[in-house]
């Protein structure tokens, strides 16, 4: 299961949480002075009056609502715009014909922004010209279809302003998603510099003294010797690769950038995915090189385990048939569709016809250890051979047909 771990507590968004609500109170007043202004040119003031009432106590009412993202459901903006549009479509019922048709505000008057704007800091720019087509159209509403000229341009520039500030909301939240990254990827490093500061003062250092004593005295103990070798191999690759750091994922909150980490490698967790990396990190030895990407290489956990096992068969074949003398490669290529994992060997390779008198004998290394392997993850391996130049197998797994 993900748990949160808060990185950074700042949000570029969260200012303007704060100046809507106070833009909301503002103009919330404001209306109610352009009322009190003109009121004795209204047809039916008490109409106004009742409204405004209204408009007033749901602004008080609903201050907390708009103080973030998270508080600002979509149930509230659905209600906030209705109130919005209501004052609007109220407006011929409590004012004249004349005033309207001179362009004169509506009830709500700029309140009716505000509600747009809360669509916008919510969703982005496809929320706000959602609500910015209703303002509209209940504007159109009450002048007949025939809007005035100042009409038609406060009706623009509330549409192209909360779309143009959505905009700039959704790229805040990727710069901040992109932030918290950041941040996490430079605390990990550090991180795993004073491990690797550590293993090398401690672990590192004993298993190189276990190799060097271990040839200079021979015998059984040279055999220890290269054991403790391949093992500080594996061991710095691992350290150096960074391999430890379990898989996260940056995204954006209400009060700032989050990282959600990914216990990817919890016993069960068939749905999750891990590093091929991780994986194969620790067949690197004094005579296995391993090359990597430098970002994970995420596949489905037991798609990931049945690539591992055929990497560590093919190394077994390595080992049986060229000799332990022989130098192996291990090449992961990430191509987004596809993962390929290549292993090559520099031994005298397999003479023709050789794999199929192989399996004619009942020995199945390659063809169920291998070749069934990736045939089940709906995969392919090619192994190519020439004799005297070493043999190499080529593993593919496409990511959409993994299981």
């Amino acid at each position: 299961m993900a748990r949160r771990e808060r990185v950074v507590r700042m949000s570029v968004e969260q200012p303007l949480w704060r100046a809507l609500s106070v833009y909301r109170l503002l103009t919330m007043v404001y209306a109610v002075l352009l009322f009190a202004a003109a009121y004795r040119k209204f047809d039916q003031p008490w109409t106004a009056v009742g409204y405004l009432a209204c408009l007033a106590v749901w602004t008080l009412a609903t201050h907390r609502r708009v103080a973030n993202a998270a508080s600002c459901t979509r149930g509230f903006l659905v209600a906030d715009l209705s109130v919005a549009l209501v004052g609007i479509l109220l407006t011929p019922l409590a004012d004249t014909h004349e005033r309207i048709m001179e362009g004169g505000p509506t009830l709500p008057s700029i309140w009716t922004a505000g509600s747009v704007l809360a669509f916008a800091l919510k969703g982005g720019w496809r929320w706000a010209g959602f609500a910015s087509t209703f303002v509209a159209a209940a504007n159109l509403v009450i002048h007949g279809g025939d809007p005035t000229r100042d009409a038609l341009h406060n009706v623009l520039l509330v549409w192209v302003a909360s779309i143009a500030i959505g905009y700039v909301v959704e790229v805040a939240r990727a710069s901040e998603a992109t932030l918290a990254r950041a941040l996490e990827i430079e605390a990990a490093t550090r991180e795993r510099e004073r491990l690797a500061r550590d293993i090398h003062d401690g672990v590192l250092q004993v298993l190189a003294m276990v190799q060097r004593r271990g040839t200079e005295l021979g015998g059984e103990a040279a055999e220890l010797g290269r054991m403790a070798g391949e093992q500080e191999v594996a061991l710095r690759t691992l350290v150096s690769s960074g391999l430890v750091q379990p898989s996260r994922v940056s995204r954006d909150g209400s009060l700032g950038a989050l990282v959600d980490t990914y216990e990817v490698e919890e016993p069960g967790a068939e749905e999750a995915e891990l590093d091929l990396r991780s994986l194969l990190a620790p067949h690197a030895g004094s005579r296995v090189s391993f090359a990597e990407p430098g970002t994970p290489v995420p596949l489905p956990a037991p798609a990931a385990r049945e690539l591992a096992a055929a990497v560590g068969a093919a190394l077994d074949n390595v080992r049986k048939h060229a000799g332990e003398g022989a130098s192996a490669w291990i090449l992961v290529e990430d191509w987004g569709d596809e993962v390929i994992v290549t292993v090559r060997d520099d031994g005298p390779g397999i003479p023709a016809g050789r794999l199929d008198q192989a399996e004619g004998e009942g020995r199945m290394g390659v063809a169920l250890s291998i070749r069934g392997r990736l045939r089940d993850l709906g995969g392919s391996a090619e192994l190519v051979s020439v004799p005297g130049q070493g043999t190499e197998v080529e593993l593919k797994v496409p990511r959409g047909r993994t299981q």
